[in-house]
């Protein structure tokens, strides 16, 4: 049972960054593999400003790190533990049921 307040906002601060497609689809990305972000925006088709934004976002929630490469930047999942933990999360939900949606989650209050 969770009673420590840091590890509430742990698990808060992680649902928040999975809340978003794009970002969950950013986490896949480099769990699969480090990446530049002009590499992720491409292979991702999306914008670089609006990638870097939500790039910002997963670094502040502490899930990314950024990393110098040479005259460039490079992304990676903070802890290769959090790979797995994606993985756990995605095989739970479909096990559970996986022909479910949240279309209708933000009328129910419950996101």
């Amino acid at each position: 049972m969770l009673t420590v307040a840091s590890d509430i906002e742990v698990l808060a601060r992680f649902g928040r960054a999975l809340a978003d497609p794009l970002r969950c689809r950013v986490l896949l990305a480099l769990r699969a593999a480090p990446a530049h972000p002009a590499d992720l925006a491409d292979a991702l088709g999306v914008s670089r400003t609006r990638l870097s934004n939500h790039l910002a976002c997963l670094r502040d929630c502490g899930l990314v790190v950024s990393v110098p490469d040479g005259r460039r930047t490079r992304y990676e999942l903070a802890d290769e533990r959090l790979g797995h933990a994606l993985d756990d999360l995605r095989t739970a939900v479909v096990a559970v049921e996986g022909d479910r949606t949240c279309a209708d989650a933000e009328e129910k209050g419950c996101c």
